[in-house]
């Protein structure tokens, strides 16, 4: 009986020392409990990323370059070299067929002969490109039957219409032209970005708005492959990264390429309305500054196009188009154009001298960039 007393005494005594340490652990903001929300956070982390790469991952393909015959000069020498091909972005097959997309940027040289190659190292020539007159996006074509024993793997596409900040997003593709399939994590860090973009590799620069931020690393190589959200739907194109910022990184939205598959889908190729301008916002400081509107001021006109044949001049600027101001945090010319098709006619009011003048051009079809 004695010794029953003592034992129930020495647990007392070590459950009152443990109880006392945790609380002492406590004050001191250390907790002692294992953190299982935490680690049910981390695992579906984990389990989200390797089951979206599995999923993603074989229909991301590298695009490589294999550049024309070139001469170069030593002193008062030439001679003739075949560049070596080149991996100089990434891709992801749309349809089964052989339909990639990738950014225009990354295949801009219209000289140039391209190859894709796809996760499992098969190769396929690429046998025609569909540039975007109005987006940095490409359509490539290549024939599935040329490569006997494999096949394509399209994605799931997204709505970016849905995306929200501070969403899980997984980026693929090429590092740096070397590391394929290379796999990044981050959130959607903004959206409705306008940013100026360019290739590392083609020195190609061009404005693009309305993009979606990510923290989810963006290397030169990068671009063109796809941004994925945690149901493995691409919900955009890597396209873009901040030079001198860390962790910002830059895509365009899916949606944008869904209009340029459903027009490429319908006419075989991209076609777009064309005003047939080189035009550049006014700001509100420099309308101020120099005492005229806000608009679109005309640098330049294309002979033979609508606003050419319309009687548009450089030096133009347009202040009104379709009924609607064109003004910063208002219309852009751009989207206005995109939103017609070509052979509408499109009602304009432009400030000339300081005049208003109104001006009714047919929009043609945009030159084919192919």
């Amino acid at each position: 009986m004695r010794r029953l007393i003592i034992l129930v005494l020495i647990l007392i005594v070590i459950l009152f020392g443990i109880s006392a340490a945790s609380n002492f652990l406590a004050d001191f903001g250390i907790s002692t409990k294992p953190n299982i929300k935490e680690s049910v956070r981390v695992i579906s982390e984990e389990s989200v990323t390797i089951d979206v790469v599995k999923k993603v991952g074989p229909s991301v393909v590298t695009i490589v370059e294999d550049a024309p015959q070139r001469m170069l000069e030593f002193g008062p020498f030439t001679d003739m070299r075949d560049p070596e091909p080149r991996n100089i972005g990434s891709g992801f097959i749309v349809s089964s067929d052989g339909v990639i997309i990738t950014n225009k940027h990354v295949v801009s040289d219209k000289d140039s002969k391209y190859q894709i190659i796809t996760s499992s190292d098969k190769k396929y020539s690429v046998e025609s490109v569909h540039r975007d007159p109005l987006n940095d996006i490409a359509i490539l074509k290549v024939n599935p039957a040329s490569n006997v024993g494999s096949r394509l793997v399209p994605v799931e596409l997204g709505d970016s219409s849905k995306l929200v900040v501070g969403q899980f997003v997984i980026a693929i593709g090429t590092a740096l032209g070397e590391f394929k399939n290379t796999v990044t994590t981050g959130v959607v860090s903004g959206l409705g970005r306008g940013i100026t973009a360019g290739s590392e590799f083609e020195g190609f620069v061009e404005r693009l708005d309305n993009v979606i931020q990510t923290s989810a690393a963006i290397n030169p190589g990068n671009s063109g492959g796809p941004l994925v959200n945690s149901s493995a739907q691409v919900i955009g194109i890597n396209t873009a990264v901040a030079r001198g910022g860390q962790n910002i990184g830059f895509a365009l939205p899916i949606n944008l390429v869904k209009e340029t598959l459903n027009n490429f889908n319908q006419f075989g190729q991209i076609r777009r309305p064309y005003l047939g301008v080189v035009y550049r916002a006014i700001t509100p400081d420099i309308a101020l500054s120099n005492d005229i509107p806000q608009g679109a001021y005309i640098e330049e006109v294309v002979e033979g196009s609508g606003a050419d044949t319309a009687g548009i001049e450089a030096g133009d600027i347009i202040i009104l188009a379709d009924g609607k101001k064109i003004a910063k945090d208002e219309e852009d010319l751009g989207r206005i154009i995109a939103g017609k098709k070509a052979g509408d006619k499109l009602s304009i009011k432009v400030s000339r001298g300081g005049k208003n003048i109104d001006i009714t051009v047919t929009l043609t079809e945009a030159p084919q960039n192919n």
